[in-house]
Order: C-alpha cells, then sequence, then structure tokens
C-alpha cells in the first residue's frame, strides 16, 4: 500500500511538474489592448452591457457595410477589405463575443441568438437603419441567421466560406485541429491551460490554402487573442454549443441580394456548401476561388474585395453613388 501511495505521489509530481513547464498562461489586459486597440478601435458598451471592441471607419454617411469574423478569429482578419472599401463605404468590424479583445460573453452564453442580437445592437448603437452584412465561417452562418429575423434592415448578404448549411465535411478532407481539440470533451479541458504556440500556427495553416497568409504576425495575434483572459474557456463552451443548420425552406425563404465566396479548396466548409447556398437563395451570385482555402478575404484579398465592390454597385446600390 505504502509502495502505491509513493508511486502515486511521484506520479502527481511528475504531472505538476509537466503542468508548470508547458502551461501557457493568460495574456495580459492592457498589453493586448496597447498592441491590438489603437486608433482606430473603440470600446462600446451595448444596451445589454457586453463591452464589444470594434473599429468603425470611411465616411459616416456613405453606405455601410458590417463585417463579421470566423470561429477563433478576429476583426484584424478583414484588414484588405477594409483597406479597398474604406474611401467608399462606411466599414464596421467587431470582435465577437469570446474572441478578441471583447473577450467572454458576460452571459456565458454562445447561442446563435446571442451573435445575432449584438449585430442589431451594434447596428442600432452605430444608428444604421440599414447596412450590407458580410460574414466568414461562422461569421457567415451568423450574418445568414441575422439574415432570416431582419431581412428588413439589410440591403444585402455576403457569404464567405460559411457554416450554416447541412453539407458535411468529408472525413478525409483534414480539418482543423485547433477545433477538434476545443470540441473533444476531457482534451479541451487541457486546451484552457496549455495551449502552444506550434498548435495555433498548425490550425491557421490546415485553413488556408495560400500558407503565406500564416505569417509570424497572424500566428502571434490568433495565440495572443486566444489566450486573452476568458477567451479560452469561452472557445470550449462555444464549440461544446449545439450549432444550428439552416435548411432549403429557411434559406430558400431569404429574399435579400446575397452574394457567396468560396475558396474550393477549402478544408473547414467544403466548396459544395457555397454551391448549397446558391442553389436555394432566390438572389444570390456564387464566386468560386480555384487554390483558395477558408479566408477568401485573405487568400485573394484584391480579387475578392474587387468583386464585391462590383457587386455592391451592380447588384445592391444601382441607383446609389457611393
Amino acid at each position: 500500500m505504502k509502495r502505491i501511495l509513493k508511486t502515486l505521489a511521484v506520479m502527481a509530481v511528475i504531472f505538476a511538474a509537466v503542468f508548470l513547464v508547458f502551461r501557457t498562461s493568460d495574456t495580459q489586459v492592457s498589453e493586448m489592448k496597447a498592441k491590438y486597440g489603437g486608433v482606430p478601435s473603440q470600446f462600446v458598451t451595448l444596451p445589454n452591457g457586453q463591452q464589444i471592441h470594434l473599429r468603425d471607419e470611411g465616411p459616416t454617411n456613405a453606405p455601410a457595410i458590417i463585417l463579421l469574423h470566423g470561429s477563433s478569429s478576429d476583426l484584424h482578419t478583414w484588414e484588405p477589405w477594409v483597406q479597398a472599401l474604406k474611401s467608399d463605404y462606411r466599414v464596421i468590424r467587431y470582435d465577437q463575443i469570446g474572441h478578441g479583445l471583447t473577450g467572454p460573453s458576460i452571459a456565458e452564453s454562445y447561442e446563435l441568438a446571442d451573435f445575432t442580437g449584438d449585430v442589431g445592437r451594434v447596428a442600432d448603437h452605430l444608428d444604421l437603419e440599414t447596412f450590407v452584412l458580410a460574414g466568414n465561417s461562422m461569421g457567415g452562418w451568423i450574418s445568414a441567421g441575422y439574415a432570416l429575423e431582419h431581412p428588413e434592415r439589410l440591403k444585402g448578404l455576403v457569404l464567405l466560406d460559411a457554416s450554416g448549411s447541412p453539407v458535411k465535411r468529408p472525413e478525409n478532407s483534414g480539418g482543423n485541429i485547433g477545433f477538434t481539440i476545443a470540441a473533444t470533451p476531457g482534451l479541451n479541458n487541457i486546451m484552457k491551460h496549455i495551449t502552444p504556440r506550434s498548435l495555433v500556427k498548425q490550425s491557421l495553416e490546415q485553413s488556408v490554402s495560400v500558407k503565406a497568409v500564416a505569417t509570424d504576425e497572424a500566428v502571434d495575434r490568433y495565440w495572443e487573442m486566444l489566450r486573452y483572459p476568458g477567451n479560452r474557456a469561452a472557445t470550449i463552451a462555444r464549440f461544446n454549443t449545439q450549432r444550428v443548420t439552416y435548411d432549403a425552406e429557411q434559406i430558400g425563404g431569404l429574399n435579400v441580394p446575397t452574394l457567396i465566396l468560396w475558396g474550393t479548396e477549402d478544408a473547414l466548409v467544403p466548396v459544395e456548401a457555397g454551391r448549397w447556398y446558391d442553389e436555394h437563395l432566390p438572389s444570390s451570385t456564387l464566386i468560386e476561388y480555384d487554390g483558395i482555402g477558408h479566408l477568401p478575404m485573405e487568400e485573394a484579398p484584391e480579387k475578392s474585395a474587387n468583386d464585391l465592390k462590383n457587386w455592391l454597385v451592380n447588384a445592391v446600390f444601382k441607383q446609389e453613388t457611393p
């Protein structure tokens, strides 16, 4: 018995030592805000008490576009589009709950209604009656959900490699190791305390076909934002919240001009999902990008931004001059 207790004690010491060696601590709020929250960032408290990190750029009287980033990303993913659009449009982007400098939801809830509710609250705060809503991946799922709830407020909808369709990813497509860990009970609890930079780097590289997107600077940002206080626990909670899937009848009733942009090499949300949206949406335009993965706005920034601008002029604001 004594030998067993001694063995257990030794194992406990070894485990504690390993934990201390590999543990990755949270980042410091002040340091992260100084690094990623400078001008033109704003920290806005919404009516529900949630503080949101957002950026609002371009002429305030121009047509407005709200951009929603994907899972485990942040508002910086839209930088190429912002630079291409802000001379003619009012471009708004924000870190969604559980992400970036916004941090965890004060309600500790990550249902679709929590995310779509924030879209409306941000638009109301900025006095937007109508706007174009664009989202990538999870942000596309949220954008479609908001469009279903409030089509009257949308001039147009843009879906970039959006989740939410019933189309499943092929089992041999690779996926994303970080997302897999976040969704795996038990293993995800380790992620709260041990999140190596190499894991974040591998996850980002698995998401894109243009590997140049996964710069050291980008990997550092993803890694540091994930470790922003509360974001790791929020990520686990979000991945363990049941995800709403849209059906053909719902999407078929969404009569909002929609631009669908998709990378044909997306290993997370296959291009067949984009074709499903295009098949069922009454007023949609699908553009596919060969050799591009999950992040067209970063992997093909100039081409995707130009396609967006052409669509805005020809399909959304035909009679309006931005």
